[in-house]
């Protein structure tokens, strides 16, 4: 996916009701898991399972993200990290 001709999101646009649900794409745009929701200052994505059962929730702070819509509208981030080394972070509990 060509992600330069999409529109970065603002700070204000970083909410919950924009953000949850947004595919994670890390290195060569391997979709690597999804917002679950916001915690604090921090996005918890979904890693790995299998339509959200047995994914491993983690926790990054959203400016280790880059947000952006596609021209269909659709809200995705991209990310330098893979799934494995999302998998290895600590588990994120609420």
């Amino acid at each position: 996916m060509d992600h330069t001709s999409h529109v970065r999101l603002t700070n204000a646009e970083l909410t919950p009701e924009i953000l949850e649900g947004a595919t994670i794409y890390g290195p060569d745009d391997e979709k690597i898991g999804s917002v679950d929701h916001l915690h604090r200052s921090q996005v918890v994505i979904d890693v790995g399972g299998f339509l959200g059962i047995g994914a491993k929730p983690v926790a990054v702070t959203a400016s280790q993200l880059d947000f952006m819509r596609d021209e269909d509208g659709d809200v995705h981030a991209v990310t330098s990290w893979t799934k494995d080394q999302l998998k290895a972070m600590p588990e994120h509990r609420d």
